[in-house]
Order: structure tokens, then C-alpha cells, then sequence
């Protein structure tokens, strides 16, 4: 008889264990409260398709490649040098063209290694002075989604900086179709693997193990009673705006000052936006106790910084605030490891963006998911020989 796993959550995490466990042989079956899958990587219908914040993949990572070794993410572009020049930094108060050259010199520094154990802001500050400390934690704002991350460990933030200007820059990758179309490959890939998908069924009691648990950590503290499941996570504020093109548009605007980002998503994909408009996603880190009206009035401002009179062009907008829910970061004295863990005893597993793997932002998810399948799978095999 085929060994049976249940998988509590339809989203990337979700869908990755799906498709992993369904692939070892396993009988499987996914339950999703929602009636659509995805989670965060839901995107809106045409005719603009904005993902649910700005998300994109890197094609550098494990993660990436077992997406394309299977077809997941194809069609996907990465930006071409014309998008490319059209890339902007905003530093002191100023949009340009280029980074400031403090930046580009600690960034060069690829064999410096940073310390777990104390703050990124007063390490850089040492090693590279101020200005570039201060631009580091602009640029990996968004990869953070912390408005001060050089309170956090300097090991976490400094490999992110590294990761998002290494030399085969860009490294990123755009999903046609936003990620809902990836996210409708996964469900159909593992279907066609023999999966069982059910949606709109919330599972309000643990099933029977092995089970993996590949919601957000709020979720499966309810699920699981586990007071101890908690992370710190980030607070945004995110505005989508459906523009009618002008020529002058930016593709990609990194806010070095104040941890925001402008990115024209359709450029790279035009499907994302009628002919002749123009699909913009743009995200500014909030502060812990900043009120969401503030923040959302500040990533205004940063519209009226960078997108030529984007407020007599609006065609469709959408406003939203991401709260806790934007993946792990790590503390000074931490790092991934110190997450909870995926291993929670009695057959139980924990997948998701906010637990102890590596990688960066959704790549977490994929890895975590990957992982629980492998130590299910194993749970299963020393049951099935202590049954023997």
C-alpha cells in the first residue's frame, strides 16, 4: 500500500510538499482553506496582474532550479540592458542613475564575512563607514521588509546585500503571467503526480501524521498550540498602480534612503497590462509602531518621486499593508537555524517562509517544504520497519 502524507496549506510551501512527496512514491492530500491557492503568491486578474507584494525569483538559487528542472516557471524573463538602463537609485534626496560610490565600494568587498553575533548598522559602519552602511540598508530593505536593518544580525543582512548585487546581477526572474500562473503549474503538475487537492476546507484539527504544516506560523500556532511558534517579520506598505504608459517611466527605482522600491513589473512581462499602460508595484518598509496611513503617505511620496505624474494617469489602484507576514528575519546572535524548526515530534512537520532554512524570502518555503518531505518520508520508513 502507498504511504499516505497529509499537507495543511496551499501556498508555495504547500505546493512544493505536494509535488516532492507526490514525486517519492507518497499518496497525497492538500487541503486549503481558501477557495484559491497561492497564499502570498496569489496575483490579481487581468487586466492587471499585480502578485500580492513585489515578488520575484533568482535564478542563483537551488530553489529556481528545481522550479525550471520541472517546468514551473517557464515562461520567465530575466531584464534586458535596455530595462536595465532604465534602473535608478534614489540617495540623498536625489534619483540618478547610479548607486553612490561608497556603495559600490563596500559591495566589493565579497570575501569580507560578517558576525552573527552583533548588529549589521554599527558592524558596517566600522568596515565602511557610514554613507555605505546606511545605502547597504536601503538596498536590502526590501529584501527584509525591515525599515532598520541594521538592528538585525550583520551575518543575515550582509549576505543579502551580497546575493542582490553579485556579480551575475541580476540574477532575478520574472514569471509571465504573475506567479498565480506559476502557482496554477504546481497545483496541475501535482495533480498529474496523483495529489489530491482539496480547497475551501479549512482543517481546524491536526490529522493524523505524518502531516506537514506549511501555513503562516500564526496559523499553525493555532493548529498546533505551539506558544513558542514566533518569529520576528516585517512591516510594509504596498501600492499597485495601473498606469496609462508614458515614456519617461522607470523600470526599477531602489529607494537607498528609506528601504522603498519602484518596479514597472510589465516591462519585462507586458502581459501584466492593456497595450499602451504600464503595471507598477511599489513597496516602502514601515517602522514597528509607524501607523499604516504614515507609511502609505510616505510610499505616496515616493511615487511623486519617481513615477512622472502617476496621479493623472491612474487607471486601476490597489492599496494594501503587509504586517508580520513577510517572511523571517534574523537577530543579532541568530540565524536560520534558530527558527522553529521543522521537525515538531509525533509526525508532524512545519513548512513556510518563517522556519529553520535557509535561503532568501520565498526560497525559505521552497527549502523548508523540501525538507519536511525528506524527514516525513524518513518517519515513515523507521514506522514501517518497526511495524516489519
Amino acid at each position: 500500500m502507498r504511504q499516505s502524507i497529509t499537507i495543511v496549506g496551499g501556498g508555495l510551501a504547500g505546493l512544493t510538499a505536494a509535488i516532492a512527496a507526490a514525486e517519492q512514491g507518497l499518496d497525497v492530500t492538500l487541503y486549503e482553506a481558501h477557495r484559491t491557492l497561492g497564499g502570498r503568491a496569489r496575483s490579481t486578474p487581468a487586466p492587471y496582474v499585480a502578485n500580492d507584494g513585489t515578488h520575484v525569483l533568482y535564478s542563483d538559487g537551488e530553489p529556481f532550479r528545481w522550479l525550471a528542472a520541472r517546468g514551473l516557471v517557464q515562461p520567465c524573463s530575466r531584464p534586458a540592458p535596455g530595462e536595465l538602463a532604465r534602473f535608478r537609485f534614489r540617495h540623498g534626496g536625489r534619483v540618478r542613475a547610479t548607486p553612490p560610490l561608497a556603495l559600490l565600494r563596500a559591495l566589493a568587498h565579497r570575501r569580507v564575512a560578517a558576525p552573527a553575533g552583533e548588529p549589521f548598522g554599527p558592524w558596517a559602519e566600522r568596515r565602511f563607514g557610514p554613507v555605505a552602511a546606511r545605502a547597504i540598508e536601503g538596498l536590502v530593505g526590501v529584501i527584509t521588509y525591515t525599515a532598520d536593518p541594521g538592528r538585525l544580525s550583520a551575518a543575515f543582512v550582509w549576505e543579502r546585500a551580497l546575493r542582490a548585487a553579485r556579480p551575475a546581477w541580476p540574477a532575478v526572474r520574472y514569471v509571465h503571467g504573475g506567479w498565480s500562473a506559476m502557482v496554477e503549474r504546481m497545483a496541475a503538475h501535482a495533480r498529474g503526480l496523483g495529489a489530491r487537492i482539496v480547497t475551501g476546507e479549512r482543517v481546524d484539527a491536526l490529522p493524523p501524521g505524518p502531516v506537514i504544516v506549511a501555513t503562516a506560523l500564526d496559523a499553525a500556532r493555532t493548529l498546533l498550540g505551539g506558544a513558542a511558534l514566533t518569529w520576528p517579520s516585517g512591516r510594509a506598505a504596498l501600492l499597485d498602480l495601473g498606469l496609462r504608459a508614458d515614456r519617461r517611466d522607470p523600470f526599477v527605482v531602489s529607494d537607498l534612503d528609506e528601504g522603498g522600491f519602484v518596479e514597472r513589473y510589465s516591462l519585462p512581462d507586458p502581459s501584466l497590462a492593456p497595450p499602451g499602460h504600464a503595471l507598477f508595484q511599489l513597496e516602502l518598509l514601515a517602522g514597528a509602531d509607524e501607523p499604516i496611513r504614515a507609511a502609505a503617505a510616505r510610499l505616496e511620496s515616493l511615487a511623486d518621486a519617481t513615477v512622472p505624474g502617476w496621479r493623472d494617469r491612474v487607471v486601476w489602484r490597489r492599496d494594501a499593508f503587509a504586517n508580520q507576514r513577510t517572511g523571517a528575519v534574523d537577530p543579532p546572535g541568530a540565524t536560520w537555524r534558530d527558527r522553529p524548526p521543522i521537525d515538531r515530534g509525533d509526525g508532524v512537520f512545519l513548512a513556510g517562509d518563517s522556519v529553520a532554512a535557509p535561503g532568501l524570502l520565498g526560497e525559505v518555503s521552497l527549502n523548508s517544504a523540501r525538507t519536511a518531505v525528506r524527514l516525513a518520508q524518513a518517519a515513515l520508513r523507521r514506522a514501517s520497519t518497526l511495524r516489519g
